[in-house]
């Protein structure tokens, strides 16, 4: 596979690269002829985990970033784009997942840092490429939600308020770019088997193995899909659940461990 205006392989940029969606995707991508740019925080991992793969610096670059850190994270961006060229896809996958109690004083930082990476660090990931690809008109931002986004669980209120920011906010990004010829796609992960998901105490329908994600997901964002819940049993479970009267959701849900939170 071949970009026809430059000779050169396609190009995708993921966040959060070091390890469970990730690194999946970026599997997937490389299987299908695309170039590699990876950012992560512990970025020798990443890039000790690509050259075990028998990738090559023309093939995969490998940067440091925290997406919390915005100088940080545009710094990336911009360095990706002086050695690697501009992205046929950024996908905005970086995020964290800890419970939270609103009595406890100290949990308000937990949820300041999970806005600040699943909300603010996609944005500021997409930001430095949002005029190259208009000016193209062509690419795809993907931003990586979650089903959690879709209602409220029982102390998870800062990742599902997170998750249904990210939702909204690719919904408006979405409209904004509709003519520019930049699709965006929102990718709604039901419970993928990462090292995210497998501290959790509850149980997880439809529990889906992290590269049979990867190949659904490779396939929505190729389509170009404006919002794609994966697997799809969770989205008919997601829209159940959205049409559910409070009293009935509430008494449902009533029992349901609580996340861990940190240090649980």
């Amino acid at each position: 596979m071949t970009d026809a205006r430059t000779g050169a392989a396609p190009l995708v940029f993921i966040t959060g690269a070091s390890s469970g969606i990730g690194q999946a995707l970026a599997t997937r991508f490389a299987a299908a002829g695309y170039r590699l740019a990876l950012v992560a925080r512990r970025a020798p991992e990443v890039q000790a985990w690509a050259d075990a793969q028998g990738w090559d610096a023309a093939r995969v670059g490998v940067y440091a970033a925290d997406v919390r850190n915005l100088e940080a994270i545009a710094s990336a961006g911009r360095a990706c784009l002086v050695r690697q060229g501009v992205p046929d896809v950024v996908i905005a996958n970086a995020g964290i997942s800890v419970g939270i109690d609103t009595a406890d004083a100290a949990d308000l930082e937990v949820m300041r840092a999970t806005f600040e990476t699943n909300n603010l660090g996609m944005a500021a990931t997409f930001q430095p490429f949002v005029a190259a690809m208009v000016a193209r008109r062509s690419g795809r931002l993907v931003g990586i939600a979650s089903v959690a986004g879709i209602r409220g669980l029982p102390g998870h209120g800062a990742y599902c308020a997170s998750k249904a920011g990210v939702i909204a906010y690719c919904e408006s990004l979405r409209g904004e770019l509709r003519a520019s010829g930049v699709r965006v796609v929102t990718i709604v992960p039901g419970y993928i088997d990462t090292p995210l998901t497998r501290g959790n105490r509850y149980s997880m329908p439809f529990l889906m193995p992290a590269d049979a994600f990867a190949d659904r997901a490779f396939a929505a964002i190729s389509a170009g899909a404006s919002y794609r819940v994966i697997p799809w049993q969770m989205g008919i479970v997601a829209r159940l659940l959205r049409a559910l009267p409070n009293v009935v959701f509430d008494r449902l849900l009533a029992g349901r461990p609580r996340k861990r939170r940190r240090n649980e």
